[in-house]
């Protein structure tokens, strides 16, 4: 049972599909928050309508012998923003930023983004990895993941596909049986 009610982590809920359309008035932004201010960066950005996204999955705790779930932020102190000049602007007004950084292949961030947001919607047991891992391109050819493009790691327990957001230099995986995915590299 999660303590509050979830939030937006996602605007509009549109932000990451695929789309034809391009907005050459917005960016991308990656914004490093103060410590802990990401869900508060988010309400403030959902309230001003400034487009972002914040990854964030469930984490299961006990609190006084109680089970809770409650969401916390994928990437630790990031939020993407993707804003014209004056919504950067008011970004940083919201005293929350740490620092902005700046994506230079914003088609490629927004894919990435886009497959880590499908991981999460579907509720994929993963990990965050801390750096990329040397190994072969993949796309998963069926099951749930199909489409999904990423690197495949060999661990003792198995294979785990590493879907890499490559503005950030980190990772997540997931568990995967390696007959269902075809090299594409």
């Amino acid at each position: 049972m999660p303590i509050l009610e979830p939030e937006p982590s996602v605007f509009p809920e549109d932000l990451l599909a695929p789309t034809s359309e391009v907005d050459v008035e917005r960016r991308w932004w990656a914004v490093y928050t103060k410590a802990r201010q990401e869900k508060a960066l988010a309400r403030d950005l959902f309230a001003r309508q400034i487009p972002f996204y914040l990854p964030m999955v469930p984490r299961n705790s006990l609190i006084r012998g109680r089970r809770v779930e409650s969401l916390l932020p994928l990437f630790r102190g990031y939020v993407f923003v993707f804003s014209r000049e004056d919504e950067r602007v008011e970004t940083l007004r919201t005293n929350r930023v740490s620092q902005l950084i700046e994506v230079a292949d914003q088609e490629k961030l927004c894919a990435d983004l886009w497959q880590v947001q499908q991981l999460i919607a579907r509720r994929a047991p993963f990990v965050v990895e801390a750096r990329l891992v040397p190994g072969r391109r993949v796309r998963v050819k069926s099951g749930a993941f199909m489409g999904i493009e990423g690197v495949v790691e060999q661990q003792r327990s198995g294979y785990r596909l590493i879907v890499e957001v490559a503005f950030l230099q980190q990772s997540v995986s997931v568990e995967l049986d390696e007959t269902l995915v075809e090299q594409i590299d």
